[in-house]
């Protein structure tokens, strides 16, 4: 059955503008803004408060594991595609864990505002980690969700921009305009009211649609048995086949979720002297995760399908089929941890290769530099930590919202491909404007005078000066370091809508929450690990050679996209994307 949709060629702007009149682009956007807001509040924003509090660093840094939650949320994903929650299934197969966790983190932040947090360090640490797991959780169902209800009018190509901006939206709101209110009003203050955002997000995703073909699978199935029905029909592999893959595929998700537990537990419990680094472990055991709950299960579904295709230990004859047969608990189990891969390798075959490089480098030219953003900003440009966040968190931040804007539209007149490899080529390029600024950024402010930027600068800032300039007035350099943050970040923008409306296009409605999650994980891995290499890199050659050697890097991620546009348009329905289901339309 096919499920979703893509772009059909109608015009840009009449597309746009039917979707948006959509109920379901008003939801999407909540639903982004839901996804940006905790990780704002427990990740970043909290940081600020647990200072002002005189919290030592070395716990703030045992805070960063909340962190791990989002990281690692795969490992729990399948339970959303298969466990109901008791008395909360009525609200739709998405939304039963939606509105639930929704409400969880506006109650952890509400709670968390009542709360001094160096004297009840305790509690305030729980409370965050169960605010993260909470978030992790929804953006799981949430990515899921935007897949199932995508139709030919709230097309997923326009469902994905409006995610991502409702996401920096609420990253604006919870970063820049939260650290300005706790200035004014407080911390307290500033965590009850977004524990109040969330909590009425919460109550209003209850009225959201859920999709149709959700509803279709539960009426047309009257009892437990009816869910494993197909795993015995003729033609499927044999039980010892499915037995023998989940075995293995459990094995190693339960050594995957039972390392992350230990090194949490022993995070928070053990003394300074013996908690286990965490850079360290993300090194080291951040790759053999990912081998052990992607890449081999990834190879024991090639082996079932195999198996499947060449009419080896399959199920010959089973005139009774599932009558013939007691439901087991390990069906489920396979239908959880198995099915999703099978289902994902039988429909892609060797492209699932093409597809996994594509993932892990397409976001590789901005992730694997961005940490070292602030020190080249602050110590190498020598710009203050007011002109810094101005040029990054507020026109930043507006450049990626114009960026996703323009690039969901495109989508709709130029197509996803074109746009996916568009936003691999600006991407790269970027990074050359960075180069620029490290050998002085004559370039930059030439190019920023002549179109108005630099005034445009000027007046915005000395019209916010009394928020972000307090303590001495923006230097003249401020708009070279402003114009190149505004273009990367519009690049960025454009890139990410057409990644996400790409990556939700190549996943099956049935496993949605599985598959997404597993290949999100993927996404910011290579930059993640290389940039202990990068910082050495920076240190023996500096910022200039860095820069434009992420700019070679990101030609890897245009030629897979160029790849990946032919290897569509050569296979056509063939090609594994999920195309429109007519009966939706």
């Amino acid at each position: 059955m096919a499920e979703h949709t893509g772009t059909k060629g109608k015009p840009g702007w009449r597309t746009l503008m039917g979707a948006l009149r959509s109920p379901k682009s008003g939801y999407m956007l909540l639903f982004g803004f839901a996804q940006g807001l905790p990780p704002a509040l427990f990740l970043g924003t909290l940081y600020a408060w647990l200072s002002e509090a005189e919290v030592d660093l070395e716990t703030m840094g045992v805070f960063s594991l909340v962190g791990l939650a989002y990281a690692f949320q795969f490992l729990w994903s399948p339970l959303l595609d298969k466990v109901d929650i008791p008395g909360l299934r009525r609200l739709g197969k998405r939304k039963q864990w939606i509105a639930p966790m929704q409400l969880v983190i506006g109650i952890a932040l509400v709670v968390m505002s009542f709360l001094d947090p160096k004297n009840a360090l305790a509690w305030f640490s729980l409370l965050a980690a169960i605010g993260a797991f909470a978030s992790a959780t929804q953006d799981i169902a949430i990515n899921a969700w935007r897949i199932d209800v995508a139709d030919e009018v709230a097309t997923i190509d326009i469902l994905s921009t409006i995610t991502q901006m409702g996401f920096r939206l609420a990253s604006l709101v919870g970063g820049a305009i939260g650290l300005i209110m706790a200035d004014r009003y407080g911390w307290p203050f500033v965590y009850v009211m977004f524990g109040g955002f969330m909590l009425a997000i919460g109550i209003a995703g209850l009225f959201a649609p859920d999709a149709r073909v959700t509803e279709d699978r539960v009426a047309n199935a009257a009892a437990n048995h009816d869910e494993v029905a197909e795993l015995y029909t003729v033609g499927e592999v044999s039980e010892k086949v499915r037995n023998r893959a989940l075995l293995a595929v459990g094995l190693l998700w339960t050594w995957a979720i039972g390392t992350v537990v230990v090194f949490m537990v022993r995070s928070m419990t053990e003394s300074p002297e013996t908690r286990p680094d965490v850079t360290l472990f993300t090194t080291t055991y951040g790759p053999l995760i990912v081998l052990a709950t992607i890449v081999l299960p990834a190879f024991i579904a090639a082996w079932v399908v195999k198996q499947k295709r060449d009419g080896a230990n399959i199920i010959a004859a089973s005139p009774g089929g599932l009558a013939d047969h007691k439901v087991k608990f390990t069906d489920h189990l396979y239908r959880a941890l198995v099915l999703p891969l099978v289902e994902f390798v039988n429909r892609m075959g060797w492209s699932l290769m093409l597809v996994l490089a594509l993932v892990l480098t397409y976001r590789i030219t901005d992730s694997v530099w961005g940490v070292f953003a602030y020190p080249f900003y602050l110590g190498e440009l020598g710009y203050t930590g007011e002109e810094v966040a101005f040029a990054s968190k507020i026109l930043g931040i507006f450049a990626i919202l114009i960026g996703l804007a323009l690039g969901g539209w495109l989508i709709t007149v130029l197509g996803r491909m074109f746009m996916l490899t568009l936003g691999a080529v600006i991407a790269a390029a970027t990074n050359l404007l960075y180069a620029d600024l490290a050998l002085g950024g004559a370039t930059m402010q030439a190019a920023s005078d002549a179109i108005g930027f630099t005034w445009l600068v000027n007046v915005t800032a000395n019209g916010l000066a009394p928020l972000f300039f307090v303590a001495a007035p923006p230097s003249e350099g401020l708009a070279r370091l402003a114009f190149t943050i505004f273009w990367e970040n519009l690049a960025i923008g454009i890139a990410g809508a057409a990644y996400i409306a790409w990556l939700s296009s190549i996943v099956a409605k049935r496993y949605a929450a599985v598959q997404f999650a597993l290949l999100a994980s993927l996404t910011l891995l290579i930059g993640t690990l290389g940039r202990g290499a990068l910082g050495q890199m920076i240190e023996d050659r500096g910022y200039y050679f860095v820069f434009i050697f992420t700019a070679l890097i990101g030609v890897v991620a245009v030629v897979l996209c160029a790849l990946e546009w032919w290897r569509q348009a050569r296979s056509g329905a063939a090609s594994g994307v999920v195309q429109p289901d007519p009966a939706l339309a």
